[in-house]
């Protein structure tokens, strides 16, 4: 794996939790790739988004790397972590895509170098198990949005607005307009409130079946009072079942205050294939449980996005569908 990482430094339990310094416009954002290899057009919609939020861009040393689907070896993702880091002057690190191979990365992370050094870092899909990792490890407040490659629509920019620059300390999110829209003829991003009621907790969660890999690790915090939150793209109902039943299992699911579930994409069984659908699956899993619980918000492999920040206390109303960060996520 190389000689840049055989002497990482071992990691401590979260002691404490940190939040970065909120971001403002001229600030230094580094564009880097713990995940999937990036293209040079995707690296170029990537910076496009970013100076267009007005902020300076640098890209990763190795962002360009490739190594197989992965975005270089371990010690080049590695490498870049760390060096951005240290960075005095850089105040973001904002993921150029999702893909696969993060969690590669996590038991090599100086995770004391993050500790005294909290800046935002943003990502979703593969990137969960990082986001997670780095709250577990250092207690850095992580974000769950768009990779800097998305469809940065007027929605996306709004919450990144109020959650990264403004700082808003009693923030409500709730459903995307577009989204309502598109139920009318597209059935996945119909909303379904699967167990009534609100609840308080902390954030937590990302992709499904990332976060399912790593039960048993020791890369997933106390999942005690969480708000869970969950998407999934490109799973069939019988998988997703799967990966629900070993967070359940696990006790993450008996664990939690609350469960947002997101716009599930490309998730219904192939025609004509003897399957639950959806819906069923996930109410099997939910409508049971003492706890609310609602399909459909705006979050997951989609363009208008949620912006959820690991770690940070908030409300959740299944029957409105919305969400109130109870304090500021950044510093």
């Amino acid at each position: 794996m190389g000689a840049n990482v055989a002497h990482a430094a071992t990691s401590a339990p979260l002691r404490m939790r940190v939040k970065a310094p909120a971001l403002k416009r001229g600030d230094l954002v580094v564009l880097f790739n713990p995940s999937g290899f990036a293209d040079d057009t995707l690296i170029q919609r990537a910076t496009v988004n970013l100076e267009k939020l007005g902020f300076r861009v640098m890209h990763a040393a190795h962002l360009r790397a490739s190594r197989g689907n992965t975005a270089g070896t371990i010690g080049q993702r590695l490498t870049d972590l760390h060096t951005l880091f240290a960075h005095r002057e850089v105040r973001a690190l904002w993921a150029a895509r999702g893909g696969s191979g993060t969690a590669q990365i996590l038991p090599y992370i100086d995770y004391g170098l993050v500790a005294r050094n909290p800046k935002v870092v943003i990502g979703y899909s593969d990137l969960t198990s990082l986001l997670v990792a780095l709250y577990a490890k250092s207690g850095l407040v992580s974000f769950h949005g768009p990779v800097a490659s998305s469809g940065f629509t007027p929605f996306t920019v709004s919450q990144l607005e109020a959650i990264l620059v403004e700082g808003r300390t009693s923030h409500t999110m709730s459903t995307a307009d577009e989204h309502i829209q598109r139920a009318i003829n597209e059935p996945h991003f119909i909303q379904r409130v699967l167990k009534s009621g609100s609840a308080e907790g902390t954030l937590l969660g990302g992709n499904l079946s990332v976060l399912s890999a790593m039960v048993g690790t020791p890369y997933l915090p106390d999942t005690r009072n969480a708000l869970l939150f969950l998407e999934e793209i490109s799973e069939a109902p019988y998988r997703i079942d799967r990966m629900l039943t070993q967070l359940e299992h696990s006790g993450m699911l008996s664990n939690a205050r609350g469960a947002m579930l997101g716009v599930f994409v490309k998730c219904e069984p192939a025609a004509g294939e003897e399957s639950l659908v959806l819906a069923q699956a996930l109410s099997d899993h939910f409508a049971q449980r003492p706890i609310p619980s609602a399909y459909g918000l705006s979050f997951g492999h989609i363009a208008s996005q949620w912006v959820l920040p690991i770690g940070v206390r908030a409300r959740f109303d299944a029957d409105a569908r919305t969400l109130t960060l109870l304090e500021s996520a950044v510093a």
